[in-house]
């Protein structure tokens, strides 16, 4: 699927009525998933989040737009974030499926159209800028709506539209760009002047150098010199927001591989406990991908000695709580994070409880199966072996194998998550091969594509179990590492961890067997079938010497002389 994300800044944060409008503008285009909508009284300004594909997307993002022309006067607005339009600023992110460069073009279309039809004034920047001159945001947006009468007097000529200054509208900044992190770190302070401060040591542009006297300094040519940031890629400002009564530092990481949410916290931290003030905690402003949240939790289990194998929901709950992102507003997950907010709402054979999967799986109906069953049992070799690593890692006695175990844990998390997507995967797979076989066979015409589908359904149906080797494969890899080097309390668990391992992938073979003579495509399923031979044959070797040596080794500690089997 071709995904991309709109998040359009419209300038109005304070009227429900406008903001209820301007959703409902967006929630009317079919294919458009309104993920967010996130006012801020004090900025006067509602960042609005969209996902999904390219053209649904891009009318959306029109009808946005046409909306908040006819609702919004700039002549009357004001607020803390600097803004030049009713519509500020409206960029499209690539998600998944689509490049950099479609989501330019896409915000072309969109400028056109709206200066076209509206005639708003557009100005294209960042990946879509037509100059390099226009691609800073905050270059474009200079002066903002006060000084835009004057700048287009001047030879600030739009990308679209007409040149002439539209007074209730201003002008609107449209553009393609990488995912931007919004985010805010509030202090125990009012006072937006420390606030600006710290904002001045930390962002990448950094502040004006001054001399002795106090004047700033000029190059040769006569630009300023800059005293650059700590942080790259890092944007910020301080601001004072009344409706928390308290100061924030606005931040914009438009790269977080470069800076991120954590390392910008922590920095602000830092800087305000050298003004002596203290951070109470930040907030995300929109939305945010799972990746660097996961990065964070990370980052601060790293920070307090503990494993970082830990499961996603550890991993997110401590990145929460260790930035504070609950300090000033709810954080709920399934609303601020993108995957999760997108993630379809169907009903998952993981999720259920135990004993409602075993009455599942004991119906009669034939899904889930085998294939499911296989894709669990690697679930439970994959956590019993992060769990080994837990409880290695830390503790007195092993500290030399810290970073070692870590890194097992870590990929146990991976494997585990790998196989639990499996045991859903395989019934959707066994689905398909049914639905295929329903359709109908009333011409010629019908009858290819019902053969296509069956074909096409067959091989996912054994995609999915061959993948399941594959991963049991590392699984029991993983078992004979931690049983090797692990806590030798946890031999057992180690054991466990391997048999379990096995079965996975012998019932998985089973799955790949039983699904290729039903594949018409002989190259794929030749090729499967040497693959899978060679995969099983190295699990079941793997998995009898680690029997002998944990069964050797347990019978020797129980005093026991019987020889392993």
């Amino acid at each position: 699927m071709r995904l991309v994300e709109c998040v359009p800044n419209f300038s109005e944060g304070r009227n429900p009525k406008v903001i209820d409008a301007i959703a409902e503008a967006i929630r009317a285009v079919e294919g458009a998933n309104l993920l967010d909508v996130d006012p801020g009284k004090s900025t006067n300004r509602t960042v609005f989040t969209f996902v999904g594909e390219p053209e649904p997307i891009l009318e959306a993002a029109f009808q946005a737009i046409r909306k908040a022309s006819t609702l919004i006067d700039m002549r009357k607005h004001s607020g803390a974030h600097p803004r030049m339009g009713a519509t500020d600023v409206c960029p499209f992110i690539p998600v998944s499926g689509i490049s950099m460069e479609e989501c330019a073009e896409l915000a072309r279309r969109l400028g056109r159209r709206v200066g076209e039809e509206l005639g708003i004034p557009v100005y294209l920047y960042a990946e879509a800028a037509a100059s390099p001159a226009r691609k800073s945001l905050a270059d474009v947006r200079q002066g903002e709506y006060e000084g835009l009468a004057e700048r287009m007097k001047n030879g600030f000529t739009p990308d679209f539209g007409p040149a002439d200054f539209n007074a209730a509208a201003g002008a609107t900044v449209i553009g393609a760009r990488p995912f931007l992190i919004a985010y805010n770190v509030n202090l125990n302070t009012r006072s937006q002047k420390l606030a600006n401060e710290i904002a001045l040591n930390i962002r990448e542009g950094g502040r004006a150098k001054r001399d002795a006297s106090g004047a700033i300094m000029k190059d040769a040519s006569g630009a300023t010199v800059k005293l650059p940031g700590l942080l790259k890629a890092c944007r910020a400002v301080g601001w004072y927001v009344d409706e928390y009564g308290q100061a924030q530092i606005s931040i914009n990481l438009v790269d977080y591989a470069k800076t991120s949410v954590e390392h910008a916290f922590d920095e602000c931290c830092n800087q305000a406990s050298k003004l002596g003030l203290r951070v109470t905690g930040s907030e995300i402003v929109g939305m945010i991908p799972l990746e660097p949240i996961l990065q964070a939790g990370r980052h601060y289990l790293k920070k307090q000695g503990r494993c970082e194998g830990v499961s996603e929901k550890e991993l997110v709950d401590t990145a929460v709580v260790s930035l504070g992102l609950a300090d000033v507003a709810a954080f709920e997950p399934s609303k601020k994070i993108i995957e999760y907010a997108i993630a379809p709402q169907e009903k998952l054979l993981r999720d259920m409880r135990i004993v409602d999967f075993a009455d599942e799986l004991a119906s009669e109906s034939p899904a889930p199966g085998g294939g499911s069953v296989a894709a669990l049992c690697g679930t439970l070799s994959a956590s019993l072996s992060a769990m080994v690593a837990n409880l290695t890692h830390g503790k007195k006695g092993f500290e030399h194998l810290n970073d070692e175990m870590n890194q097992h844990a870590v990929h146990g998390q991976l494997l585990k998550s790998g196989f639990l997507k499996a045991i859903d995967a395989d019934t959707r797979a066994f689905n398909k091969i049914a639905d295929a076989r329903r359709m109908p066979k009333d011409s010629d015409v019908a009858k290819a594509a019902r053969l296509a589908a069956i074909e096409e359904a067959n091989k996912e149906a054994t995609s999915v179990p061959f993948a399941v080797v594959n991963l049991a494969l590392g699984a029991i890899q993983l078992a004979e590492k931690v049983a090797e080097r692990g806590n030798p309390n946890t031999l057992s668990d180690a054991g466990v961890a391997g048999m379990t391992a096995r079965t996975a992938g012998e019932a998985a073979y089973y799955n790949v067997l039983i699904n290729l003579p039903s594949i018409e495509d002989r190259e794929f399923r030749d090729s499967i079938g040497r693959k899978v031979e060679v995969a099983i044959a190295d699990i079941r070797s793997r998995s009898q010497s680690l029997h002998e040596k944990i069964t050797k080794k347990l019978q020797a500690e129980a005093g026991l002389v019987t020889a392993a089997r």
